[in-house]
């Protein structure tokens, strides 16, 4: 399975941006959002489940970003808005031949399959 994750850039405060993520290869259970900000962690951001579109997401993101799918192009998409400085990060699409229930989506070792990364900068 590829994952191809595109869509970074930079942007100001306040502005939006769209990552897509396509796998290739096999069709997927689950697709996951992470992003790793300088000298931290990676950390989850959003997921959601192909069959039924079940998400979850992080409480930072609440309310600002929202993900999506396509599955007839094996596509997720993660929308974000009201970006702030703190989004900065590179964000990395993940996979999983497994539809997790809710509880799991969140967790990096759900996903088998991971992207390349695309950078996102908030900046003004």
């Amino acid at each position: 399975v590829q994952l191809q994750a595109y869509g970074g850039g930079l942007v100001q405060p306040g502005a939006s941006l769209r990552l897509s993520c396509t796998a290739s290869g096999r069709t997927l259970g689950s697709c996951g959002w992470f992003r790793q900000a300088p000298g931290k962690e990676r950390e989850f951001v959003f997921a959601i489940r192909r069959s039924d579109g079940a998400t979850r997401y992080a409480d930072s993101v609440k309310g600002r970003f929202t993900i999506s799918r396509d599955n007839a192009k094996n596509t997720v998409y993660l929308q974000m808005n009201s970006l702030e400085p703190e989004d900065t990060a590179v964000y990395y699409c993940a996979a999983s031949s497994r539809t997790w229930n809710t509880g799991n989506l969140h967790r990096q070792n759900a996903y088998e399959f991971w992207g390349q990364g695309t950078q996102v900068t908030v900046s003004s």
